[in-house]
């Protein structure tokens, strides 16, 4: 069955109604934030490694510690966080409306999404491309090979037309399974409802780590698409999305200057580099430029360490996803992530 473009009259008038609404943001976030004593973010409803809870009920990972960190910077405080759990439909809605203070929920920036519905992203905090999940008993090598497959995808995302071109572009065809989040996706694809899974590369090692038979799944070699993923605010206020930004920021070049979870409060005295005391708030007036306290980089370090030890805690080679840095390795280890210098 020819696969059918997911961009009817409904998913139109969907986008048209965010953005409509889109400009509606208004200065003031960080004062409504300190007014409520709770920084309110948006997550996934669940994705190993980037926002999953622990065995006590608390939500974890890649993407929660970027906003454990933005409350530390605004709150003193990372705990002070409400968790809203959206879906890959309504992740945008709700921060339009003002029901979330941001969204970190392994989205990925592209120019509709931050022209034309609105909203700022502060930075890529993940570089990632779309790829597919099969059972090795499809015996095929390539995702080429999957002329008339079906494919459970998730609704809401770059991934339906990122599949669509790709099975155009190679002249085959397929049949679309779709549903709404990621948890369904794996319920699907392992009750044997679609041959094969498609999203995000991070999303499907996730996946693969859930699952008792791991080797009898393959990850095709395809990357079909760019994803960078990263947090992001509403149009409007440039407060905001300042302290959003140099937050996401801050954990990037914590690592480079080899500031830790663990010496970031020595280091917050005094050093010999200027930079890490900029940063740090023992020389200059960075907090003072943000609205925010001198120590709001310690804080958001000290929530759960830099960007290498966030990366390694949720996603690393030593974590049962097993995902190494690639492209997300430092500029200066090969890699290509890079935040803008502290001055």
């Amino acid at each position: 069955m020819k696969a059918k473009l997911l961009t009817g009259a409904i998913a139109a008038a969907g986008l048209m109604a965010i953005s409509a609404t889109a400009n509606t943001a208004h200065a003031g976030t960080l004062d409504d934030v300190r007014a409520a004593g709770e920084l309110k973010c948006g997550i996934n409803t669940g994705l190993p490694g980037f926002a999953f809870t622990d065995d006590k009920g608390n939500w974890t990972g890649f993407d929660v510690a970027y906003c454990r960190a933005l409350a530390g910077a605004v709150l003193g405080d990372p705990d002070k966080v409400k968790w809203v759990n959206l879906t890959g439909k309504n992740r945008f809605p709700a921060l339009t409306s003002g029901e979330i203070d941001v969204l970190s929920r392994n989205t990925t920036w592209t120019f509709s999404r931050d022209v034309d519905l609105g909203f700022t992203f502060v930075g890529v905090n993940y570089y990632d491309g779309q790829g597919f999940i099969g059972r090795t008993a499809l015996d095929a090598k390539s995702a080429r090979e999957l002329d008339g497959a079906s494919v459970c995808i998730q609704t809401g995302t770059t991934t339906e037309l990122n599949l669509a071109d790709f099975f155009r572009i190679n002249k085959i065809d397929y049949e679309p399974v779709p549903i709404e989040t990621n948890e369904e996706a794996r319920k699907a694809y392992e009750a044997e409802r679609c041959d094969v899974y498609t999203t995000d590369a991070s999303g499907l090692a996730a996946t693969r780590s859930t699952f008792p038979d791991a080797d009898a799944h393959m990850v095709f070699p395809e990357i079909i698409s760019k994803e960078p993923l990263g947090p992001l605010v509403r149009h409007g206020d440039d407060q905001w999305a300042d302290v959003a930004r140099w937050t996401l920021n801050a954990l990037i070049n914590a690592e480079e200057l080899g500031v830790t979870q663990e010496n970031v409060a020595d280091l917050a005295k005094g050093s010999d580099n200027p930079e890490i005391n900029r940063m740090l708030g023992s020389e200059g007036s960075l907090a003072e430029m943000l609205g925010l306290s001198t120590d709001w980089a310690v804080n958001a370090i000290r929530a759960e360490g830099n960007y290498s030890e966030i990366f390694e805690r949720y996603l690393g080679t030593n974590t049962s996803l097993g995902i190494s840095r690639g492209l997300n390795a430092l500029w200066k280890d090969g890699g290509i992530l890079y935040a803008p210098p502290m001055r």
